[in-house]
């Protein structure tokens, strides 16, 4: 009682915190927290997207018409600019005219959006400020791109890396489920007593094999052998993350699914030989039938498996948080984008809460997974 009344809570706190650490992002800034966006205050733009700020500072979007504004060239600054555009001895010794010199920049170039620290914001600034901006849970959920480090505005979308890891699992689950049921119809009814006593622990033992001993297994060899056969630019793809962890799904695809079938009364295994059919019908038409709630839930502990793995994925999916549409391009997954990042992260700021919401999501999907093992696993067909 006294075990189970800790572990309980132990879960239940780390639950707690991963989602109080997570919602967080909410209440962050749009802009760099600490920083300034401003534009000419007679420029009619009063809101940017975080995605239009990074299509501005890199030069995609060079116009004010193209989000809203009028037809003007876009004049971007940084503070770092400031060395160029005037001496050290205009900016001051201890840069005090650098507030000054910032006002002058803006009410001089009417097409300006100026980015610089708040600690240098003039008083009276003569600027409009569009930096005031929370991250909206649209932006995260619904985003397409995922630049966590992108100057002025940092850029938190959820979607490549959701449609990374589901399609690196579902490959997975594809590739391991037909040879793990395989496996499992072999030793549960055909393999002697001899060869059942050898796979068993062989296949126990993979289970127990480090992820990263399976990605270095998939550096070194999936990886050049996509690369080469497939003539593809690049072998770290979905495909390879996929081919990976579908042999590391292989034990638990496996033995749940021999439990399941050796489940099956002996009875029914009887009555249908009696009646005449073959060994193999026997298989296909009873056992099979009664043992699929068991298999089902196999399938989806696989998915499980495939969707936290974290190490191996991290080294054989080329890690690019894009929208993929094939299975033959680099992606990345959320268990490894959290590994990745979140020693870089300052603690506390929005990247960090933004890992720790990625983490809740994760926690969401296994969560969903697990309720359907229990529902499956529920219902058994008699």
């Amino acid at each position: 009682m006294v075990s189970g009344s800790i572990t309980s809570v132990t879960i239940l706190l780390t639950v707690f915190f991963l989602f109080k650490e997570a919602s967080g992002l909410f209440n962050s800034p749009q802009i760099e927290e600490g920083y300034v966006l401003a534009i000419h205050p007679e420029n009619p733009i009063s809101h940017l997207k975080p995605e239009e700020i990074m299509d501005i500072y890199d030069e995609y979007i060079t116009n004010w018409e193209e989000v809203g504004g009028e037809n003007l060239p876009i004049k971007t600054f940084r503070f770092s600019d400031l060395g160029t555009l005037f001496s050290e001895e205009e900016l001051g010794a201890n840069y005090e005219y650098v507030p000054a010199k910032i006002n002058e920049i803006i009410q001089n170039e009417r097409g300006i959006i100026a980015f610089f620290p708040e600690q240098y914001q003039p008083e009276p600034f003569t600027g409009k400020i569009i930096s005031g901006e929370r991250i909206k849970p649209s932006e995260f959920f619904a985003g397409t791109r995922w630049y966590p480090t992108s100057t002025p505005a940092p850029i938190f979308g959820l979607i490549p890396l959701l449609l990374g890891t589901l399609l690196v699992s579902l490959g997975a689950i594809v590739i391991a489920l037909p040879f793990g049921l395989a496996v499992a119809i072999y030793m549960a009814e055909i393999a002697n007593q001899r060869v059942r006593d050898f796979l068993k622990p062989v296949i126990e033992l993979l289970a127990g094999i480090p992820s990263v001993v399976y990605g270095f297994f998939g550096l070194v060899v999936i990886v050049p052998f996509l690369q080469h056969t497939l003539n593809l630019a690049v072998g770290e793809t979905a495909f390879a993350g996929s081919i990976v962890l579908g042999i590391m799904a292989l034990p638990t695809i496996i033995t749940v699914s021999e439990d399941a079938i050796r489940t099956t009364p002996r009875a029914m295994k009887e009555a249908s030989l009696a009646l005449g059919a073959t060994h193999w019908q026997t298989i296909y038409k009873v056992i099979l039938p009664y043992s699929i709630s068991g298999i089902t839930s196999a399938a989806v502990l696989g998915i499980g498996r495939a969707i936290g793995e974290t190490m191996a994925v991290l080294m054989v999916t080329g890690n690019a948080a894009v929208i993929p549409t094939t299975l033959f391009e680099p992606v990345r997954t959320i268990p490894a984008t959290i590994a990745a990042e979140l020693g870089e992260a300052p603690a506390g700021g929005a990247h960090y809460e933004a890992l720790f919401l990625l983490g809740a999501v994760l926690f969401l999907i296994t969560l969903v997974l697990s309720a359907a093992v229990e529902y499956i696993s529920s219902k058994r067909k008699i």
